[in-house]
């Protein structure tokens, strides 16, 4: 009985040793990443410069732009895999650490739209300065939110490309077809999401005329209220549309949606997008059952696979084609 109960123990001693080896297999990518710091006027940015292994001649760069929220430069090693994509194509990343978040200072709840531009062009004029780096061919990634941010960007910087992910075009419609999405979704009546919807406008006035925290926290009633710091950064923000900047673009743009995206409108973001950047310069995917994030909507609506992806295949967590599409920008779009 000792005996087996031993072998037993060897057993899962083995299993368990060589899962982590495994793990720290698919968790260790081809490429060099490089630690940076760059001054600012507005105080220190911190971030991650990634490097081809081994590559000895000029490289092009690709900007990352982040959505909403605190997010670190690598957001959380989800961009880890698309960064070693990159290095095999000849590109080296630059992302930066969100102001408040990692070594970079100040806060991003304080910025606006123009402050992230203003951001952006000083991590672009930094990545001009490194000798490894090809300046006609540096390029921007953004998520999200930054699909206000690269337009505006589009306009003050040559970039040899645009990748989009998800973009919305006006920050205030978008939250009313997120409202309507989500509670859908989650089985909530056309009544309820009417009057959520209601609620949401009354908070939309107080915001566009300029009210006071204090205003807003007189009628709050509903779900968790914002911070008086998310409330000031929102009210910086509302009246973000990409519409008249998008006629910026002068260059390659690939648009990348989710046809399940319930924060974004994508069929409205197609059609703008369609209607106003020329179609020689335009490339459009759109993934079936996909949500914002790139992720499926298998895994996106199970916290479990998406923990599972992440540790063992994190390379498959975005759905298929996602990075396949970007790589055929790159090679044949520009």
């Amino acid at each position: 009985m000792k005996k087996k109960l031993i072998a037993t123990i060897l057993t899962l001693v083995i299993a368990a040793g060589g899962a982590l080896l495994y793990i720290l297999q698919q968790n260790s990518y081809d490429m060099v990443e490089k630690a940076v710091v760059i001054d600012t006027p507005q105080g220190v940015l911190s971030g991650t410069l990634t490097l081809p292994k081994g590559e000895g001649g000029k490289l092009g760069l690709v900007l990352f732009i982040h959505g909403d929220g605190p997010i670190n430069a690598s957001h959380n090693d989800g961009y880890k895999p698309l960064w070693e994509k990159l290095a095999s194509l000849g590109y080296a990343s630059l992302s930066l650490d969100k102001r408040g978040i990692g070594g970079s200072e100040g806060s991003w709840l304080k910025q606006s739209i123009d402050d992230r531009v203003e951001e952006a062009r000083q991590a672009l004029a930094w990545a001009k300065t490194q000798p490894m780096i090809d300046d006609s061919r540096i390029g921007v990634w953004g998520a999200s939110q930054a699909g206000w941010v690269i337009p505006k960007l589009a306009g003050k910087e040559r970039l040899a490309f645009s990748i989009l992910v998800s973009p919305a075009i006006n920050w205030l419609t978008q939250g009313e077809y997120n409202t309507r999405s989500q509670m859908a979704k989650e089985g909530y009546s056309n009544t309820e999401i009417e009057s959520q919807v209601a609620y949401e406008k009354e908070i939309k006035e107080l915001l566009l005329n300029g009210a006071t925290y204090a205003d807003y926290a007189a009628i709050s009633h509903k779900g968790e209220p914002m911070t008086e710091e998310r409330w000031e950064f929102v009210q910086k923000n509302v009246r973000s549309d990409a519409n008249a900047d998008l006629a910026n673009f002068q260059t390659p743009v690939l648009l990348l949606l989710g046809e399940k995206d319930i924060h974004v409108d994508v069929k409205e973001t197609e059609a703008v997008y369609r209607a106003i950047i020329p179609s020689a310069l335009l490339s459009v995917e759109v993934f079936p059952d996909t949500e914002h994030s790139m992720l499926s909507v298998q895994t996106a609506d199970s916290e479990l696979r998406a923990w599972w992806l992440s540790l063992f295949q994190p390379r498959n967590i975005t759905v298929k084609g996602y990075m396949d599409a970007i790589e055929q920008f790159l090679k044949e779009g520009l």
